[in-house]
């Protein structure tokens, strides 16, 4: 089959691979469609994603297909079947999943980043990670479960209450989805901070109150203008040291700042403790989607989240390269790979 494999920093060719003999409970899955995620661009760029890469490997963890054939073992699923994948595995021994964090397991394992994943032709997939897709959502939108199901942990830890002021930074693929996903939760006013005038009124239509642009607007005043003391929650969704910032000063006394966009690994932001101690501020973070696959996938067939204002274009596997290079092409929208 063909795959794009991944050999280590900003090096990954097109090839022919030998798919490996099947274990029980396994299914084979033919890729219709796999998303670039940002966790793809830091693994191109020589970062670490959920789990501690190591090539050789075929990347991409954001994937739907068709299921071609099923081992023994397979109880639930048949050929033809239409599927999502959750890409986490992880080993229930370790003392975080035998205390419910299984998302925090010692031993976890990630399809498209541990093992092979959804930049091929063809992928190997345990029936537990499997997820049929309702008739109503193309396989361009069931790539979207994974982000919208990693989004949900970040909402869930958000705790967002009715009448709630939520600031969402950053208006890309996560932010507009976190945008409708706070809308459920029933917020008095939704902000939006983002400099790109079409991501804006993406994230207007999407249901935004008010929106900014911070390179052209006072960033604090902007929150002073709007807000009576700062919003209550504030979740940041770029993974720049400057919008980390931007998060921790727009919350009022005794909000909570969710900490959601991918930073890279060196990145360190400036934090006032005592400031953070007299606000009384919660500081949080949220980390890959345990038991929220399937909360996403029936919301997307539901029409509760909408994702295809967020594809911004489909291109075959043999232009991967460009896109893992290209940061304009990543910030334009979600990107889909056809093998």
């Amino acid at each position: 089959m063909k795959a794009a494999v991944f050999y280590g920093k900003k090096d990954i060719r097109i090839e022919e691979v030998k798919l490996r003999s099947f274990n029980n409970g396994e299914v084979l899955v033919k890729v219709h469609a796999c998303g670039v995620c940002g966790t793809d661009v830091h693994i191109y760029e020589g970062a670490e994603g959920s789990a501690t890469v190591s090539p050789p490997v075929i990347l991409g963890h954001e994937f739907s297909g068709e299921i071609c054939e099923v081992a023994s073992g397979v109880q639930d699923l048949k050929i033809g079947d239409r599927v999502c994948i959750d890409p986490n595995i992880f080993c229930g021994k370790c003392h975080y999943c035998r205390n419910g964090k299984i998302h925090l397991c010692q031993r976890l394992q990630a399809i498209g980043v541990t093992r092979h994943g959804g930049f091929a032709e063809y992928c190997i997939v345990p029936e537990t990670q499997v997820y049929k897709l309702p008739d109503n959502v193309s396989f361009e939108q069931g790539v979207m479960t994974e982000p919208i199901a990693c989004c949900l942990h970040g909402i869930d830890l958000c705790n967002i209450q009715s009448g709630d002021t939520v600031l969402i930074i950053g208006a890309g693929t996560i932010g507009l989805i976190m945008l409708q996903l706070v809308k459920t939760g029933g917020p008095a006013q939704i902000f939006v901070s983002e400099p790109v005038e079409t991501k804006r009124n993406l994230a207007l239509s999407l249901g935004a109150d008010i929106v900014c642009n911070p390179q052209t607007e006072n960033f604090n005043s902007f929150i002073s203008e709007n807000t009576r003391d700062g919003v209550d929650i504030a979740i940041e969704c770029v993974g720049l040291k400057q919008t980390v910032k931007n998060a921790i000063v727009s919350a009022a006394r005794g909000g909570t700042v969710m900490l959601f966009g991918l930073t890279h690994p060196d990145c360190e932001a400036p934090l006032k403790p005592l400031d953070v101690f007299k606000r009384e501020l919660t500081i949080k973070s949220s980390f890959i989607n345990p038991f929220t696959q399937a909360r996403a996938v029936q919301m997307l067939g539901a029409g509760r989240i909408s994702v295809k204002e967020l594809i911004s274009e489909t291109v075959p596997i043999e232009k991967i390269e460009q896109v893992l290079s290209d940061k304009n092409r990543q910030g334009s929208g979600k990107v889909i790979i056809a093998p």
